[in-house]
C-alpha cells in the first residue's frame, strides 16, 4: 500500500475503505464480530484511511468502526460525516441539515460512537441550501479550537460552496461521487489544485459495476440492497455497457491486473492528492483494490483511457444523471 497526503498534512492510504456497506444500502448488515474483524484485516494490509457517517445504518456504522479501530487508534484517520437526516428510516432520501446546533449534536454523537476523543476528517456530507457555507466552516474552526476535529471537507460540493467555506477555514478534502462512469467533477481539479485541497472519490468503482463481476443475471435483495434499483446493473445498463466492460478487459490483461484495479489506477495516476474509498465486505477485494496503488499509467495512458471513455456510450449511473464528455 502506498499513501498520499490529503490538503496540508492529513496522510491516508492511497486508497482508503468506504464502511457504508458493511451496514447500509448493499444488502442485510454485516454481524458485528464479523464486520469488526474485516475492518482489524484492513488495518493489517495497509489501509489507514476509513470512511463512515452517522447516517449509515444509521449509526451503527459508526459503532462498529469505532470499536474495530479503537486498538489502532494511532495509526488510522478516521473520517466521518454530518448533516444529512433520512427521510423514511435507512431507507429515505437524504435530507441536509446543517443548522449549528445541530451540528453540535451530531459531532458529540459521533466522538462517543467512534470512541475518540477527536475526529480525523470531519464532512458535511451534503450543502445545505438554508445554511451559508460560511457559517459551517465558522462552526467547523470552533470544532478545531476545540480539539474535537483536526480537518474538515465537504461531500458533493460546487466550487462556490467550496471557495466560500476555505476562505472561512480551510477545507482538506472534497468527497464527490466519480468514477468512469462519472466524470462531472474533473471540472474541480482546478480549483482543488489551486487551494490545495485533497480529493476523495467516493463510488469509484460506480457502486461495484467496474469490477466487471456482474452481468444481466446478477441479483440483489430488493428492500435492501440499493443496487437492485441502479441503472448500470439492469439488463439494458449491462448492454449498454458492453464496450466499457470490453475497455476494462482489454486494458487489465495487457498490464496482468483486473478491471477493478485499472478502474482505481485510472484516476490514482490523474493527480497524485485523489485518494478513492472503494467499499467491499471481501478480504480479497481488499487486497486487489490495495493492489491497485501499485499500478502505475502513464500520463499518455491515462489520457487514451480518457479520450475513449469521453466517446463511449454508457448507460445512466447511479446518483448521476450525465457524464462530462470534456478531458
Amino acid at each position: 500500500m502506498r499513501y498520499r497526503i490529503l490538503g496540508n498534512d492529513l496522510k491516508v492510504s492511497a486508497v482508503g475503505l468506504g464502511c457504508m456497506g458493511l451496514s447500509h444500502a448493499y444488502g442485510a448488515a454485516t454481524e458485528k464480530a464479523e464486520a469488526i474483524e474485516f475492518l482489524q484485516r484492513a488495518v493489517g494490509l495497509g489501509y489507514t484511511f476509513f470512511d463512515t457517517a452517522e447516517c449509515y445504518g444509521p449509526y451503527d456504522n459508526e459503532e462498529v468502526v469505532g470499536e474495530a479501530l479503537k486498538p489502532y487508534r494511532s495509526r488510522v484517520v478516521i473520517a466521518t460525516k454530518f448533516g444529512v437526516q433520512l427521510e423514511h428510516g435507512s431507507t429515505g432520501a437524504p435530507i441536509p441539515n446543517s443548522r449549528p446546533e445541530v451540528i453540535r449534536t451530531s459531532v458529540e454523537g459521533s466522538l462517543k460512537r467512534l470512541q475518540t476523543e477527536c475526529i480525523d476528517l470531519y464532512y458535511q456530507h451534503r450543502v445545505d441550501p438554508d445554511v451559508p457555507p460560511e457559517e459551517v466552516a465558522g462552526v467547523m474552526q470552533e470544532l478545531m479550537d476545540e480539539g474535537k476535529i483536526r480537518h474538515w471537507g465537504i461531500s458533493e460540493a460546487t466550487e462556490e460552496v467550496i471557495r466560500r467555506a476555505h476562505q472561512v477555514c480551510p477545507l482538506t478534502a472534497v468527497e464527490n461521487r466519480y468514477s468512469m462512469m462519472f466524470r462531472d467533477y474533473e471540472m474541480l481539479f482546478p480549483v482543488l489544485e489551486e487551494l490545495g485541497i485533497g480529493f476523495v472519490p467516493f463510488s469509484p468503482l460506480a457502486n461495484g459495476f467496474l469490477t466487471a463481476k456482474y452481468d444481466s443475471n446478477s441479483k440483489f435483495e430488493q428492500d435492501t440492497d440499493y443496487r437492485s434499483r441502479m441503472p448500470q446493473f439492469t439488463a439494458e445498463g449491462v448492454e449498454k455497457n458492453k464496450a466499457l466492460l470490453d475497455l476494462l478487459h482489454t486494458t487489465a490483461h495487457g498490464i496482468q491486473a483486473t478491471p477493478a484495479q485499472i478502474s482505481l489506477a485510472w484516476m490514482l495516476c490523474k493527480k497524485p492528492w485523489i485518494v478513492p474509498i472503494p467499499g467491499t465486505r471481501k478480504v480479497e477485494r481488499l487486497m486487489e483494490n490495495a493492489d491497485a496503488t501499485e499500478i502505475d499509467l502513464t500520463e499518455g495512458e491515462v489520457q487514451k483511457l480518457d479520450e475513449v471513455l469521453s466517446n463511449m456510450e454508457m448507460s445512466e449511473v447511479f446518483g448521476g444523471t450525465k457524464r462530462n464528455q470534456s478531458k
